[in-house]
């Protein structure tokens, strides 16, 4: 997509690029603290001052919506399990919309599958991980969670089919 603002910091989702040759290989001046508690360095101050690696001098940032391999990834796994049921994951119906019936659950997943309603407002890191549907005047939520495979933590690489277990839930939104 396009360039989004200019020098202000970026909305969820935009990566910032050189104004210059639009390359995402710029980093800006800060000072780091290193935090004994957590053995971590921690982001201080940040100043003025904006590079550009690709073209070896200074430059003012622009903010563009990123368009990453990972993230383009994360949402093709995340949409074969919901619309296909295809992938390494788990579908789970809330005893909520269970109890409404067969049918109902019929409906709920029907709707899940047929979602694609996806803006900036309702999937902002574009994963396409969550929505809102409306089955017979009832609200349902839907997300999907991404695990290691023995279920006991997140994912560290979600865009990784072979190191993630998906988990789609379908809930009524006041299970939420």
């Amino acid at each position: 997509m396009g360039l989004l603002q200019d020098d202000d910091v970026g909305d969820i989702g935009t990566v910032p690029v050189c104004r210059a040759c639009g390359s995402e290989r710029v980093a800006r001046d800060a000072w780091a603290c290193w935090n004994p508690q957590t053995g971590l360095w921690e982001l201080e101050t940040v100043f003025d001052q904006e590079w550009c690696h690709a073209c070896e001098a200074e430059t003012r940032f622009v903010w563009k919506r990123a368009v990453d391999g990972p993230r383009a990834a994360t949402r093709d796994l995340n949409d074969r399990l919901r619309r296909d049921g295809i992938g390494n994951g788990t579908v789970v119906i809330t005893r909520g919309v269970q109890v409404k019936g067969d049918a109902f659950v019929d409906k709920a997943v029907a709707a899940v599958r047929a979602f694609d309603r996806f803006n900036d407002a309702n999937d902002p890191w574009g994963e396409h991980d969550y929505g809102a549907v409306d089955v017979d005047g009832e609200t349902l939520f839907w997300k999907i969670d991404t695990y290691d495979p023995t279920l006991t933590m997140m994912s560290e690489n979600p865009a990784n089919e072979g190191v993630t277990h998906r988990v789609l839930t379908i809930m009524l939104a006041n299970e939420y």
